[in-house]
């Protein structure tokens, strides 16, 4: 209909998986791909495509948002794993057309975004199905103990031409740290596999075509067990990897977790994610117990909202509770999502300020805009 369409995504890999993806699937539009890896004048060329209108589909990663990006005509925004995106980051995008529609994907919802629909910030789709042929992942908790016997079991998935993917624990938020602890343990595992598995390692700090051709030789099965730091966690797409292992699974939130499990089950084979943790908090080993109990994110939302609390709705917060007069969201959850289906209705009604029926409604929130 004469307008642009943005697609934003967290990484670079995502970015240029789906720009290859979407090539196929639209041949006769003309796709941009903008990323923070771009040469100078391949940058202005795409910036001037963007601003010209003759780009009717951007993919990109946060540089869609950055001052300079001009869109002709940007008519409808995706965000694609919207939960690693700010508020802020959202809204800018928002901002760069004329009030586009907004699309929002994620296969964790995260409590904030559990919290909005209970206001009717968001209208939200629920797709409940397994793609066809793809099978429920198993996940299984274990102790540090027994690794060596998940290890022994993992080679011989291995050898029935299986892939894993083994995930450094999250230390602090410290990038060195990360990145000391996925080498020593990319190490331990060459040595373990010597001469029955390919060993790889994949981590932040890595140039941007070094971690290009370590996941094309994941991907062309050149390598068996990709070590790596959180960078895996979303756009990643290896349908003959069956295996994750997270180590130290404790320290991550249950969203990163069912992220980072998301890696595998993407074929047709028989998938498992394996939780290596000896939590000491109840909190850990809660989360732990809910991963292995479902796969489905929205349980994992909810029960990642009781344990967390969900946000400040109209801020930019992530955690603690809303403070209702009357109100608990958590427990009372099904009440405000009819009552907002009611304020819906009732809002959609011509003049419905004067309706006997609901005036009481339009006093109340006339004497509250008058005190506010």
């Amino acid at each position: 209909a004469g307008y642009q369409a943005a697609l934003m995504v967290p990484t670079e890999i995502l970015a240029e998986q789906h720009f290859e993806s979407l090539q196929n699937l639209f041949p006769d539009l003309k796709l941009a791909l903008l990323t923070g890896s771009l040469k100078a004048a391949e940058k202005r060329e795409v910036l001037e495509t963007i601003a010209k209108g003759e780009a009717d589909l951007i993919i990109g990663t946060h540089a869609l948002i950055q001052d300079g990006v001009d869109y002709a005509r940007l008519g409808l925004i995706i965000i694609d794993e919207q939960h690693r995106f700010g508020v802020g980051q959202r809204r800018v995008l928002r901002e760069k057309g004329d009030n586009p529609d907004v699309l929002m994907m994620t296969a964790t919802p995260i409590p904030r975004t559990l919290a909005i629909t209970a206001f009717g910030d968001m209208d939200v789709s629920i797709i409940d199905q397994m793609p066809a042929g793809r099978k429920p992942i198993v996940t299984r908790w274990i102790k540090h103990e027994q690794l060596p016997q998940v290890l022994t079991w993992l080679e011989g998935e291995i050898q029935k031409g299986s892939q894993a993917y083994v995930i450094s624990p999250l230390i602090e938020e410290s990038e060195a740290l990360d990145l000391k602890n996925a080498i020593a343990l990319s190490e331990e595992l060459t040595a373990h596999f010597a001469g029955k598995a390919e060993v790889a390692l994949l981590h932040g700090k890595m140039k941007s075509d070094e971690k290009d051709q370590i996941m094309q030789d994941f991907k062309e099965r050149k390598t068996d067990i990709l070590v790596s730091t959180t960078v895996i966690e979303v756009g990643v797409n290896v349908p003959n990897a069956t295996v994750m292992i997270i180590m130290d699974a404790d320290r991550f939130g249950l969203s990163q977790l069912h992220q980072l499990r998301g890696r595998v089950g993407r074929g047709d084979k028989q998938s498992y994610a394996v939780l290596v943790a000896n939590p000491k908090t109840d909190s850990g080993k809660d989360r732990m117990r809910i991963m292995t109990e479902t796969t489905n994110g929205f349980v994992l939302a909810e029960e990642d909202l009781k344990m967390r609390g969900s946000g400040e709705i109209f801020g930019t917060r992530q955690s603690g509770i809303p403070e209702f007069q009357v109100a608990d969201i958590i427990e009372d959850f099904p009440i405000l999502e009819e009552a907002r289906k009611v304020a819906s209705y009732i809002s959609s009604i011509e003049g419905w300020q004067e309706d006997p029926e609901w005036r009481m409604i339009a006093l109340h929130m006339e004497k509250k805009e008058h005190l506010d």
